[in-house]
């Protein structure tokens, strides 16, 4: 900088200026890097003087334009003065390179210009200028810009990068966080041990605002995101966690430990734990935290967290890598319901991407034909004659061949399909009953299990309406099998929906009864035609004392409340001869027969012997 150039700079500082630094906090605005692109090297010297004066510290610029497009991607300014009147290339040129160029085209450009005609600004604002300053260029003015054009940035960037309800970081600076961990590494500079990325599922932060409202799901955030961050603060200082080296000190320091990825998952990053039993240790420390309740007015809400942990190395080299397999892993552990977290593995991986294709080819597979309704008979105990039967839908797959439910139900009701397969089930099962009874082979009660989503979402009912229409089959053919479970979640609403199916003429029973917890005040009111003994009070019959026991309360419990009795999983002739001895109304196991396609089990019906037996 010449000395002319400093003399100017001196007489625009205000008065004083000493002292008001003294005085009033310093704004992060001024460390922003403030780069300058100008042929005159007068003109960046006092544009610098007049910046410094103001309080900014990182000044960069360069006289010659052709070299300013690889100064900016190496230097990574917060905003840009740009010269429009260049002679080796015009600022015109230079800010066309610039919103081309990935890396750059987010940069803020204030355009300086001594041309008063609209033209020339008017060209500068289509190629993408942010602001303008007139040669000469006024001091005060200058400052007010290049702090106004700075302080939007920032804003805008915060908008970019952070969640506006908690302030954590969003995917995209998490993401970069872990880029800085791993890059860190690499190069032999960051913190020894293993790097632990926790993908957190929280379901309530989006049920929250359903139930209650907005500003309680806000509220709810906030509070885990207080707790996550206590946890991060917790385990960076632990005496146990490799430090960083010396030299990774700084950089260390701004990344980001804890995010918020989406409305309901939040993301957890740890470095320098020295075993994966550490990092178990995080995890189950970090359930404990996350579950204990929340109390939001005069709600109280016990959270639900399912954690999926990736390491690396191990499973993965990438912030990408880690973030699908950690998020893989609690989409896993929320499967298995019991497990509060799940480690990531290739294997994991592998599976996950299986059941996702198996889950593309579901949807399709009513129209394309592949579902099949097999019959499981349902026997009376006195007579061992057939009564009804239990449908069970199978899926032929094409190339795995035929698939029980439980290869697919559990991926249908994730996949939010399973009330298209439920409505199917039960077209059929009443066109086959309605078949069975035209060709003079009696009038079986046909039992469908409903699934918890097809009960709930209230299709249900118009389903069945229409498949007994269309059938024209008579109600009371068909019995609808219900959970405890279901029926408890919302009991009034329960009792309307089995009231309607009750108008329809069919029957209701509760499948799977003494497993779930059900209240018999409630049990006496719902229009029940018939309980289902679960098959683990079945196995132990006749030698189980406890399983005789309640066998036979619940046997007597349901003929005081005017219901049939059905116990299933029988498999051998003593534990048929106990239910005969308890009073059980029917049965149906292995014993007699498992399910059957549709037209064996018409043949049964029939009375073809050799249709009976059981393989």
């Amino acid at each position: 900088m010449n000395e002319d150039s400093r003399d100017l700079a001196v007489k625009v500082r205000p008065p004083a200026a000493d002292e008001a630094a003294a005085t009033e906090p310093r704004s992060p605005l001024l460390d922003a890097r403030v780069m300058m692109v100008d042929d005159e090297p007068l003109m960046t010297d006092l544009i610098q003087a007049h910046l410094e004066e103001a309080g900014y510290s990182d000044f960069v610029s360069t006289n010659d334009p052709r070299e300013a497009l690889a100064m900016m991607r190496a230097e990574r300014p917060g905003v840009l003065l740009l010269d429009l009147m260049m002679p080796q290339l015009s600022g015109f040129d230079l800010l066309a390179q610039i919103r081309a160029d990935r890396a750059l085209r987010g940069l803020p450009v204030i355009v300086l210009t001594a041309a008063t005609g609209a033209d020339a600004k008017l060209r500068a604002l289509r190629l993408g200028a942010t602001d303008f300053l007139a040669k000469p260029v006024d001091a005060s003015e200058l400052v007010l810009r290049v702090r106004n054009t700075l302080a939007f940035r920032q804003y805008h960037e915060r908008l970019r990068d952070y969640d506006a309800v908690t302030g954590l970081p969003n995917r995209r600076l998490f993401e970069r966080s872990v880029e800085i961990l791993l890059a860190g590494r690499a190069a032999g500079t960051g913190s020894d041990g293993l790097i632990a990325l926790f993908s957190i599922s929280v379901p309530e932060c989006r049920e929250l605002a359903e139930r209650l409202d907005d500003d309680a799901a806000d509220a709810f955030a906030r509070e885990l995101q207080r707790r996550l961050e206590h946890v991060a603060a917790r385990e960076n200082r632990r005496p146990d966690r490799a430090a960083p080296r010396e030299r990774d000190a700084a950089p260390a320091e701004r990344v980001a430990r804890v995010a918020r990825v989406a409305r309901d998952q939040f993301a957890l990053l740890v470095d320098g734990l020295p075993s994966s039993e550490a990092v178990e240790a995080v995890a189950r420390q970090l359930a404990a935290t996350l579950t204990e309740s929340v109390t939001l007015g005069t709600h109280e809400v016990v959270p639900t967290a399912w954690i999926g942990i990736s390491v690396s190395p191990g499973d993965g080299d990438t912030p990408v890598s880690l973030r699908q397999g950690a998020d893989l892993a609690a989409t896993h552990a929320r499967l298995q319901g019991a497990t509060r977290f799940q480690f990531s593995s290739p294997a994991l991986n592998q599976r996950s991407y299986a059941r996702l294709t198996l889950g593309s080819q579901l949807r399709g597979a009513a129209r394309r034909g592949e579902l099949r309704l097999h019959y499981q008979p349902k026997l009376g105990v006195a007579d061992d004659r057939i009564v009804g039967a239990e449908a069970l839908v199978r899926w032929e797959h094409p190339e795995h061949g035929l698939l029980a439910p439980g290869a697919f139900i559990g991926l249908a009701e994730e996949l939010g399909i399973v009330g298209q397969i439920g409505e199917w089930v039960i077209a059929t099962a009443c066109r086959d009953a309605a078949a069975w009874a035209a060709a003079g082979l009696g009038r079986p009660r046909i039992a469908i299990n409903v699934a918890k989503p097809q009960f709930v979402q209230g299709g249900l009912v118009p389903a069945l309406a229409r498949a007994l229409e269309a059938s024209g089959l008579r109600g009371p053919q068909i019995v609808l099998e219900l959970t405890e479970s279901m029926l408890m979640d919302n009991v009034h609403a329960s009792l309307d929906t089995m009231l309607a199916i009750r108008a329809l003429g069919a029957a209701l029973s509760i499948d799977d009864f003494g497993t779930g917890y059900s209240s018999l005040a409630y049990l006496k009111r719902f229009p029940v035609d018939e309980l289902k003994v679960d098959r683990s009070f079945v196995t132990d019959l006749p030698g189980g004392r406890a399983d005789s026991a309640i066998v036979r309360s619940v046997v007597e419990l349901g003929h005081n409340l005017g219901m049939s009795v059905t116990a299933e999983g029988v498999e051998t002739a003593g534990q048929l001869d106990a239910l005969r001895a308890f009073g059980c109304d029917s049965y149906q196991g292995f014993l007699y027969s498992q399910a059957v396609p549709a037209e064996r089990f018409a043949r049964m019906l029939a009375g073809d012997a050799s249709a009976r037996k059981t393989g």
